[in-house]
């Protein structure tokens, strides 16, 4: 479910979503990008599809092409957060993803949801950089870690893992950070010329993916390596 076009967080990863978009001509600039809109019937079209397809969804994911708790917008939160238990009283779940801060309120909904932060590094340096108008790695996972202590579903997205000639950065500091999810979903950078520049870039993702596969076993922790992570 998309019911915000553009975001504000601005990644330079580059973001998939944004190129899309802007192939399309749907956005016309990254500073168009940047200025996030909301589908401002997006509860009224609940309201109509959900009983119709009710009985075919497993479970909505919030959001493929941007984000559900985008950082400084309390209209966004608000509607996510009214979408969120809209959906629940469906009796299906929701699945978040955000680089913004995850609502205290999500502890009252559905024990059933699974709520996430992305998260790539923990130099804030390096997230200044590359997601300029995102939350602070900090309060992401703060907000993450209360939802946990809350009795939540919790998980982080590592993706996209940045190269050593983005930042030289040890792995082990990204997991031990969040060691109390639930889950982790691991994945490469794409469509970066700065990434496949990289000779060692194979072999690098490669042992990443070894290296969070015996931490997420050792920790207990489900697992998903995303496709092409991984190589011959």
């Amino acid at each position: 479910m998309n019911h915000i076009l553009g975001c504000a967080h601005g990644c330079k990863f580059p973001c998939y979503a944004f190129l899309l978009k802007r192939r399309f001509g749907i956005i016309s600039s990254y500073e168009d990008w940047c200025r996030p809109r909301l589908v401002i019937n997006t509860l009224e079209l609940l309201e109509k599809e959900l009983p119709l397809l009710q009985s075919q969804i497993k479970s909505v994911h919030l959001c493929f092409s941007s984000d559900p708790f985008m950082h400084g917008y309390s209209e966004i939160e608000k509607m996510s957060l009214a979408a969120i238990d809209l959906i629940n009283k469906h009796s299906i779940k929701c699945i978040v993803l955000t680089k913004g801060v995850l609502p205290k309120a999500l502890a009252n909904f559905d024990k059933k949801n699974e709520y996430g932060i992305s998260l790539v590094t923990t130099d804030e340096n390096f997230r200044e950089r590359m997601e300029p108008g995102a939350a602070s790695l900090v309060d992401r996972v703060n907000s993450l870690y209360a939802l946990h202590k809350s009795g939540c579903k919790t998980w982080v997205s590592i993706e996209p893992y940045p190269t050593p000639n983005l930042i030289s950065q040890d792995i082990f500091q990204v997991l031990n950070a969040i060691k109390f999810v639930d889950k982790i979903v691991f994945g490469r950078t794409n469509y970066s010329k700065e990434v496949s520049s990289y000779k060692e870039h194979k072999t690098f993702y490669n042992q990443c993916a070894q290296t969070v596969a015996a931490f997420c076993a050792q920790n207990n922790i489900k697992l998903h390596i995303k496709d092409g992570t991984v190589t011959e």
